[in-house]
């Protein structure tokens, strides 16, 4: 079987496998876990098989027309480069082990078929945006991924948090997506077609008219669907969706669509200075205001989320100095430490059999009744403080290394500026990750919350995803060592200068963490037991919790972000009220246009329309109140009016004569 053959397999599968889910869900429940788990498993397979054969250096391209237009046609094409062939077996692998972890997690769920047929359908999309080589065709499948991700974040759509986190991040994303369409026309009517090898190839020798227009429509488009600064906000709170989904969303799918699009067509954002400086402090202002946020969050997932964002600004800004080795490397090596925190906290949810337990203030004695989620989510968040030898040290070591050889000017047409933007955001950012995934590791598993009810043992399917997944968490950074081939041939390996400042920072957050921890700790007063919350993913409300006598989250004397950030405290925790600024000047005014229309519908349109109606009616009665059927009234009436009319004839006859 030839390697385009086997490409074209690797995203047909998952939707094949949705396809037959939804098909037979209901019919066939016996069939649903091996057609949610055995499509995706063998696609992961294919792609492995497909980066094997393709081998880093070298490009497969396959096309065909798909359709016939008047100038541009569309076609139907493959282009599977190093980070395409990487990045499919990135999406397989973590795709795969969301199917087999969400057979234990969501076991006994009534809507388990839909679940996984629409994980299948999610994967597929992002597969398909991965190895396209035409725009309209990743058009699509970007698409696809915005309705999955719709109809899974309000998965469980009993509860308001999840019907209107969904209907959020599904308006959000299309508010960058529309600048995003128009980008791709216009880029495709500059380059004259869709395919991405032309588009490429029309950048090189100088035909974009309009680079910076072009560059930053599409730049809309990646950072509402990669949730960077300002369309962000949807990330959060899509934390309502089951927790498998969001290790999916944040890993492998979604999130990374936008920054695996910018990597793909970089030369036509590098082609415009003022996009590049753009892109720079987009991701210079993530990374520090999700830190910050983080570190005042009081639920485990929306710790995660923040997390992910500032991990994305690291990506961003990566690209933002021209180096797309660097940012695909820390797309892969954060996928594996990202997804193994998300599906860790799952297992913490799952122990606990309530969400309410989310919230980090409320935990006590899990390191011992859930010790494969205490060791490998302890792992994942050494990797994520970029501590070494984890993965996250190398690959984001990679991106301070390629922000410090742009900054120093060694990188010709990208503003140093942006370089010393990304280095210095970078470094804060280290300082404040270490921080806050220190805090999160001891409220989490040291904390002095109410001890929950023991759930029993974790199903197998959960425990030994989090074990296959630690694996690449803990060494995945090593591969800078021999996939040099794989990135654009350049090295990514850390210098003495970032590696030490980076490293340092991290030490001292971490540090300084848990040097206010201990302190606080001492003084922290053990609360009450939790409630129990029979849903596994809607969190105990606000008087359930002041019933028990619960302490409110920004009330907890034992949290050390409190005492770290002082008084940004509380606009960190309140994501600095973007939210609120959003509902002032664009939510209320267009709620009080609504008002507005609606009010001109009910008293002027339909005055005017009733009016007329009554109108008629009032003169059809007067007609019929006329229709006596006596033939003497009938002459008697003409006659009257043949009088009249003479008369009103005379009269101006005489008026005309006069004058």
């Amino acid at each position: 079987m030839t390697t385009t053959t086997l490409a074209v397999l690797v995203p047909l599968l998952p939707f094949l496998g949705a396809a037959a889910g939804l098909a037979v869900g209901r019919t066939a429940p016996g069939f649903v876990r091996p057609l949610a788990v055995l499509p995706t498993l063998a696609a992961a397979v294919l792609a492995v098989l497909v980066a094997v054969r393709q081998g880093g250096n070298t490009v497969i391209d396959a096309a065909t027309e798909l359709t016939p237009t008047g100038s541009l046609p569309i076609t139907l094409g493959l282009h599977v480069d190093g980070f395409a062939a990487l990045v499919a077996v990135l999406v397989g692998v973590v795709a795969s082990c969301v199917q087999i972890y969400s057979t234990g997690y969501l076991r006994e769920d009534p809507r388990y078929p839909s679940y996984a047929a629409l994980v299948s359908l999610f994967t597929a999309a992002m597969l398909l945006v991965v190895y396209t080589g035409d725009l309209m065709v990743l058009l699509v499948g970007w698409e696809i991924m915005g309705i999955c991700s719709y109809f899974l974040v309000g998965h469980y759509w009993e509860t308001p948090e999840a019907r209107s986190a969904s209907l959020k991040a599904f308006l959000v994303t299309k508010l960058g997506d529309v600048p995003f369409l128009f980008g791709l026309f216009a880029l495709a009517a500059d380059a004259g077609t869709f395919r991405i090898d032309g588009v490429l190839s029309a950048v090189a020798s100088g035909d974009l008219d309009h680079p910076t227009v072009v560059a930053l429509l599409l730049l809309a488009g990646v950072a509402g669907k990669s949730a960077q600064f300002p369309l962000h906000t949807w990330l959060p709170d899509a934390m309502a969706g089951p927790t498998p989904v969001s290790a999916l969303i944040h890993a492998a799918t979604m999130v990374a669509a936008g920054i695996y699009f910018v990597a793909r067509l970089l030369p036509v954002f590098a082609a415009s200075a003022a996009a590049m400086t753009v892109l720079a402090v987009m991701a210079a202002v993530t990374m520090v205001g999700s830190a910050l946020a983080a570190l005042a969050q009081d639920d485990i997932k929306r710790v995660l989320a923040y997390s992910t964002i500032g991990q994305l600004g690291y990506m961003a800004g990566a690209l933002a100095v021209g180096d797309r080795g660097a940012a695909v490397f820390h797309l892969l090596s954060h996928a594996a430490f990202k997804a193994l925190l998300f599906l860790a906290a799952g297992a913490v949810i799952h122990a606990a059999g309530t969400n309410s337990l989310t919230a980090m203030s409320r935990m006590s004695g899990l390191a011992k009744r859930i010790p494969d989620a205490y060791w490998t989510m302890t792992v994942a968040l050494l990797a994520l403080a970029a501590i070494p030898p984890f993965a996250g040290f190398f690959s984001k070591e990679a991106v301070l290394v390629a922000a410090e050889h742009t900054a120093l000017g060694d990188r010709p047409g990208v503003p140093a500026g942006a370089g010393w933007t990304v280095l210095v955001a970078g470094l804060l950012t280290a300082l404040l990750t270490a921080a806050y995934a220190l805090r999160l590791w001891l409220r989490t598993f040291r904390g002095r919350g109410p001890e929950a009810p023991d759930h029993g043992r974790q199903p197998i399917a959960m425990t030994s995803v989090l074990w296959v997944l630690a694996v690449p968490s803990l060494g995945f950074g090593l591969s800078a060592l021999v996939l040099d081939d794989w990135f654009d041939g350049e090295s990514l390996l850390p210098t003495l200068t970032t590696a030490v400042l980076g490293t340092g920072l991290a030490v001292a957050g971490g540090a300084v963490t848990y040097a206010v921890w201990r302190s606080l700790a001492v003084r922290a007063v053990p609360q009450p037991a939790a409630p129990h919350v029979a849903h596994p993913d809607a969190e105990a409300s606000l008087v359930e919790a002041e019933a028990l006598h619960l302490p409110h989250p920004a009330e907890d004397p034992a949290d050390p972000g409190r005492a770290l950030l002082g008084p940004l405290y509380g606009p960190a925790a309140a994501g600095f009220h973007l939210d609120a600024l959003y509902r002032k000047f664009f939510v209320r005014p267009v709620l009080g246009a609504a008002s507005l229309v609606r009010f001109l519908d009910r008293e002027v349109v339909d005055t005017y329309v009733s009016g007329a109606a009554g109108t008629a009616k009032g003169l059809g009665w007067l007609v019929r109140r006329a229709q006596t059927g006596n033939t003497q009234t009938y002459l008697s009436a003409l006659l009257a009016g043949s009088v009249v009319l003479a008369i009103a004839a005379v009269a101006l006859a005489n008026a005309f004569a006069g004058a």
